[in-house]
């Protein structure tokens, strides 16, 4: 069991610079500390992204105190793979993305009391746009800008769940968030070509490369509660909280002089960088907003689910604290979720495929961001499979979300996306005492 249990902390390790990668194409991500990423398995997101519903076999990352209910050893791993088609008045896009969405695992270590730890990834930035405009000046008419960034939030967690009676079940998670962002600006002048692509002339420009570590811990804390109405139905409430809390972020900013070639190559020369002396904002302190969700759902057994739940996260001061942006607002931001499984005949000998889980689920989010006074709301619809690997308590599970985001009005974007998930739920035995060696 030892051997298992560092085997696992070596693998998770590993997989650190796996998930702290690109894992979004997204405009957006360039707003505050980039998108916020979804905190849960593709089980829950295939249901519409709600943390209701807890069982003795898998995994719940969003309320730690389903951890008070495992019956067994389980280790997790989800990826995902995102297309994103864009649309504004000047015209469309698209982009894609691939990311490793959390790797975790989680044992029991008494009938009431279970604990988990992992790494998923809180936050992602990776956008790269550009744009050209006038500049009312004779000898360069024209501003050539482009912006870029990547990076974002990472958290390890530790969980504890305990069951204090029959029925219900209380936890919390304290998290380790850490990460880099980088954000460059580049902008030159110059006239254009016939082509439109390259500048015709030799000049000066200008590149402004931010970066920010960030640091610091957070919290969650959960219950759980089922009931029974007769043999067959129960109800399921959950309640999750996370107050708000502080990341320590340590900034700098690079400044270079740039000289453009008339077939758009770049000169750097020596001199041309300067390191900036930021000041009082070389070191800021962010908020990562408070946030609650309850939810309540009813369902048979080893058959179906269903529910909805409601969260509410207050974003009002949610920022990166070095890069303004103009026309940008946080407000309070909300989401309804629901959704559920149905499993025709989980212990099926005969057919396959009564034993899948078939999964499904809707939600709608106001993200709380106002841009141009612009809300930037968020829909999807999920469907999804638990597939149950042979003599065993294991599956995998397959996702897919359809959803689009933001606005084509006051010059925004509208997002239309589609995620594909994929996770493994494997499950083992530790803390057995062995009757024979």
């Amino acid at each position: 069991m030892i051997r298992k249990f560092l085997g696992l902390l070596i693998l998770l390790f590993i997989c650190q610079s796996s998930i702290a990668q690109q894992g979004t194409s997204s405009p957006y991500s360039f707003l505050g500390i980039g998108d916020l990423k979804f905190k849960g398995t593709t089980e829950n997101r295939s249901m519409g992204g709600m943390s209701i519903y807890s069982d003795s076999i898998h995994i719940n990352l969003q309320n730690p105190a389903a951890y008070g209910n495992l019956k067994f050893t389980t280790y997790t791993l989800g990826a995902s793979y995102s297309q994103l088609r864009l649309k504004s008045d000047a015209g469309t896009d698209k982009g894609s993305s691939t990311a490793l969405d959390y790797l975790a695992v989680a044992f029991p270590i008494s009938s009431k009391m279970g604990v988990g730890f992992g790494i998923m990834p809180l936050t992602s930035v990776g956008y790269n746009f550009e744009g050209i405009g006038e500049t009312g000046i004779a000898s360069a008419p024209f501003k050539f800008a482009q912006y870029e960034g990547e990076g974002g939030l990472n958290s390890v967690f530790l969980s504890l769940g305990y069951k204090i009676m029959k029925g219900l079940s209380v936890g919390g998670t304290v998290n380790y968030n850490f990460g880099t962002i980088e954000n460059q600006n580049t902008e030159f002048l110059g006239e254009l070509t016939d082509s439109g692509l390259f500048f015709r002339t030799l000049n000066y420009g200008t590149r402004s490369r931010d970066e920010s570590r960030l640091s610091g811990l957070s919290y969650n804390l959960g219950a759980n509660y089922v009931t029974k109405f007769n043999d067959k139905l129960s109800l399921t409430t959950s309640l999750t909280f996370s107050p708000q809390s502080d990341l320590t972020s340590k900034n700098s900013r690079v400044l270079t002089a740039l000289n453009v070639t008339g077939n758009g190559g770049e000169i750097v020369s020596p001199g041309q960088v300067d390191q900036v002396d930021l000041g009082d904002r070389t070191k800021t302190d962010l908020v990562l907003p408070s946030k609650i969700a309850f939810g309540a759902g009813i369902g048979e057994r080893n058959k179906w689910f269903a529910g909805a739940e409601y969260t509410l996260q207050n974003n009002s001061d949610f920022g990166n604290g070095l890069t303004t942006i103009e026309n940008v607002n946080y407000d309070n931001g909300s989401k309804i979720a629901a959704g559920g499984f149905y499993i025709p005949k989980y212990n099926s000998f005969t057919n396959y495929w009564e034993r899948v889980t078939y999964r499904a689920g809707v939600r709608y989010e106001n993200t709380g961001i106002m841009v141009r006074d612009e809300a930037i709301n968020d829909f999807g619809i999920s469907f999804g499979v638990g597939l149950p690997v042979a003599r065993s308590l294991s599956n995998i599970n397959l996702g897919v979300e359809f959803g689009k985001r933001g606005t084509v009005n006051s010059g925004l974007i509208k997002e239309n996306y589609v995620n594909f998930h994929l996770s493994l739920s494997l499950n083992d035995r530790w803390f057995i005492k062995r009757k024979y060696n």
